[in-house]
């Protein structure tokens, strides 16, 4: 191959436009790629195009399949495409005009049924078209790789592997690359560069066994549950409030997950499974499950046909319930909310870890803990069993389910949580046959898979502490092998275990991250901003400005920040403490009012959910580096106030950028909107929609890199001579301005579509972004439109609705129009 970086893959084509297949294509073209899906021409006619005269060879019928997958993506709940208009990189066409097409792609990535023959027939018509040197993926999630390639040439088998992503591509991070015998390491290396750097994935690398990594862990860890729960005799319900976030879990636990893949999916993996293996332990437990057969046999075959081990029914007085299955009977009752003291304890454990070992300690021998162990316990023995057959190191393994199934630790990392040396005891102690290298492992001396090593006495300033791992065995022991960063990342955890915290307190750290640049790590239950963080600002300035280069504004959280305190905020306004509510909204313009005027460079790289007061956080920053999957919006009419953190100002101050010297409205009404309507971006591209993103803030492809982006833009920010913003008047659309806006609302109020208490927020908010009763085009000071904020703000935490808005989120996670 001439050329071995990821950049080098410009056009791609995608054959097969199912759910897979478009959603892969999707993900190519939110990558920059130029892609051609394709897919088999249809064999009869609709009902519409015989209306409109069409025949078979019209090539609107032709191309209908990709078409119409193509229509689907635009749509597509969530968005598919960072941005719709991406949707014009990727054309449709069909496997018989658009063959030769294949000759121009760099990369042709196969999604079709899972049938081998079908796959081979068309890697045989493949090879007839496309050029030396394009590499072939095939994105099977099980059969075999090497199967595949049988009959083709050298040339092509050495340019061929698989690509296994997980759905939906562009939200799952775990693709799978699988190469077989005759792949060339330098085709692996260009495919695992090329799905990181400009796909922003996670690849582990699996060997060509039966589904693979994931999918074989994941459906036994789900086989096993199966068994468990009947053994103990638990519902639905208490099975997957014991395999959900009590055990370091996605909230769809075991049968709410089952639901999603679907029952007829999951027993294709396990017949795929089942027919390629020879151990009788696997083939016992890859049985077909008897309560699976009978559910998919009457068509339940979960979410997608209505029902499964849950289905939603309508009540009584309108709306709808859920109801679960009653595994005894196979009908549906009322779904029952679990609690227990085991549940309880796990719940209240902090992290992962503490909650798998609560989950084991409460209540020993009490059925949910019993429970809890096998499931467990089995899950841990099959991985070790088949470490160095479906991949060489525990760390493909535990990455691939953190990656693939969400979960919080891998297989090893919970192993090592709960205790390793303790829990093989215990094993061994039932009877349970250990994998020799566990054994060996212990004998060593060793008593974790995992460990960290801090820099040694006498390194360079600035050395990381390193992560090593159990990985490849030598004289039949495994031995530790440093965990490698990507070069491009940036682990805050790492540089806190080596000693980089420059101040700390509950709520957020000041990391050193080397070059003389620092981090702002927001660590607060859900990121939220109440004073610790504040505090934490407030400090990192003062120390920022006085000894470093610059500040990137960064964390590792789920989320960068859910948005201010809503709780302490609520107890505040129904106490009536309304100077100590003005207090925390005068400390937070404060503090967002001191990174906007540090003498430092600031850049922000939010990620994922950066709602109300984290969007307040990164405005005042230089610069914004986004991750791709960033969902960011001022979203405080949910709540029934306003932005206060500085969020109102800003958009006023966007609107009179943008103006520039000609007329502000346009622009203010477009961001009002925006405020108003509390819009969120579905991406980082998408922030320019919502009219929050700013011309020199920007979008990188992998959130792993966002923070080492970070800290190169501060760098660069610093080497040209940064100075900070000077303090400009802002000019204003005034009480005109104000009218336009308010009108706007109580149209809205006439017509129904929003209530008195809507419109009442947005005639406060429309007083705000106006400049209040300044006249038209007057120009204000920042702290002018502050105290504006302020003053809206504490009045609407007085309105009755408001508080009722706030309570209602607290307990449900979801907004109340009242």
């Amino acid at each position: 191959m001439s050329n071995h970086r990821a950049e080098s893959v410009r056009r791609a084509a995608v054959i097969g436009s199912g759910v897979m297949g478009a959603g892969i294509a999707a993900h190519l073209a939110n990558a920059g790629m130029q892609v051609l899906l394709l897919d088999i021409i249809p064999r009869s006619l609709t009902e519409e195009e015989e209306r409109i005269g069409l025949t078979l060879h019209h090539t609107q019928v032709r191309n209908r399949l990709a078409q119409t997958a193509l229509q689907r993506l635009v749509k597509a709940q969530p968005a598919a495409l960072y941005d719709a208009a991406f949707a014009g990189r990727i054309t449709a066409g069909n496997l018989e005009d658009d063959l030769a097409g294949l000759a121009d792609a760099d990369w042709i990535v196969e999604a079709v049924v899972e049938r081998l023959d079908v796959k081979r027939s068309l890697f045989e018509q493949i090879e007839k078209v496309r050029k030396p040197g394009t590499i072939v993926t095939t994105n099977t999630s099980g059969l075999s790789v090497a199967a595949m390639a049988e009959g083709r040439s050298e040339e092509f088998r050495k340019h061929f592997a698989a690509t296994h992503f997980f759905n939906p591509p562009r939200y799952m991070k775990l693709v799978e690359v699988v190469p077989t015998p005759d792949t060339d390491p330098a085709v692996v290396a260009k495919l695992i560069d090329l799905c990181e750097k400009r796909l922003g994935k996670g690849v582990v690398l699996a060997k060509d066994t039966p589904n693979f990594i994931a999918n074989r862990i994941g459906t036994y860890g789900m086989l096993v549950t199966l068994e468990e729960v009947v053994r103990y005799g638990l519902t639905v319900e208490e099975a997957d409030a014991l395999t959900g976030p009590a055990m370091g879990r996605p909230k769809t636990a075991t049968f709410r997950m089952l639901d999603i893949v679907g029952l007829d999916t999951l027993l294709h993996v396990v017949d795929n499974v089942r027919e390629r293996s020879s151990d009788p332990e696997e083939l016992a437990v890859f049985a077909r499950p008897p309560v699976l057969e009978a559910l998919v046999a009457s068509g339940r075959l979960g979410e997608k046909s209505g029902g499964g081990f849950y289905r939603k029914k309508k009540a009584a007085g309108g709306g709808s319930e859920i109801e679960s299955l009653r595994l005894q009977t196979m009908d549906y009752g009322p779904r029952k909310q679990i609690s227990s003291t085991v549940i309880d304890a796990a719940k209240a454990a902090k992290g992962a870890a503490g909650k798998a070992k609560a989950l084991l300690a409460a209540e020993p021998g009490s059925r949910y803990s019993l429970f809890a162990w096998q499931t467990i316990k089995r899950t841990l023995l099959y991985s070790a069993k088949l470490t160095g057959v479906i991949a060489d190191s525990i760390a493909e393994i535990d990455r691939a389910m953190k990656w693939g199934f969400n979960w919080e630790l891998g297989p090893f990392e919970l192993w090592d949580a709960i205790g390793l040396r303790r829990s093989v005891q215990r094993m061994s102690d039932e009877g349970d046959e250990v994998p020799e290298w566990v054994l060996q492992w212990l004998e060593a001396g060793n008593e974790s898979f995992y460990r960290i090593a801090p820099p040694e006495d006498g390194s360079p300033a600035g050395t990381v502490a390193k992560r090593f791992y159990a990985a490849a065995a030598s004289g039949n022991r495994y031995v530790f092998t440093e965990e490698e960063p990507g070069a491009d990342d940036i682990s805050l955890a790492a540089l806190k275990e080596s000693g980089r915290t420059v101040l700390s307190t509950s709520g957020a750290s000041l990391i050193d991250l080397g070059d003389e640049v620092v981090c702002l790590e927001f660590h607060s239950p859900n990121n939220a901003i109440g004073g610790d963080i504040l505090t934490a600002i407030q400090r990192s300035t003062e120390e920022v400005s006085r000894n470093w280069r610059g500040l990137v504004i960064a964390n590792e959280g789920r989320n960068f920040c859910v948005g201010a305190n809503l709780m302490l905020l609520l107890m505040e306004a129904q106490s009536g403490e309304w100077e100590e509510v003005e207090d925390i909204i005068r400390l937070f313009q404060s503090s967002m009012l001191g990174l906007k005027r540090l003498d430092r460079p600031v850049v922000a790289a939010p990620h994922r959910m950066t709602l109300g007061g984290g969007v307040e956080a990164c405005l005042p920053a230089d610069q914004i580096i986004y991750s791709p999957e960033t969902y960011f919006g001022l979203v405080e009419t949910g709540v029934g106030l306003i932005p206060a953190g500085g969020g109102s100002k800003e958009a006023a101050v966007l609107a009179a950028q943008r103006a520039g010297g000609g007329e502000i409205q346009p622009h203010l009404n477009a961001l009002f909107e925006t405020l108003a309507l509390a819009k969120t971006s579905t991406s980082g591209y998408d922030v320019g929609r919502i009219g929050l993103r700013r011309p020199q803030d920007r979008v990188i492809a992998r959130q792993d890199a966002r923070i080492a982006e970070a800290k190169r833009a501060v760098l660069e920010l610093d080497r040209a001579g940064y100075a900070p913003p000077q303090e400009k008047r802002i000019r204003v659309a005034g009480r005109e301005g104000r009218a336009v806006l308010q009108l706007g609302v109580k149209a809205l109020q006439l017509s129904g579509q929003v209530s008195a208490h809507d419109a009442l927020i947005g005639a406060k908010l429309a007083h705000v972004v106006a400049g209040g009763n300044a006249a038209p085009g007057a120009e204000v000071s920042e702290q002018y439109l502050l105290d504006l904020e302020c003053e809206a703000f504490l009045s609407l935490c007085g309105e009755r609705k408001t508080q009722e808005r706030m309570s209602h989120m607290l307990a449900t996670g979801k907004p109340l129009r009242n």
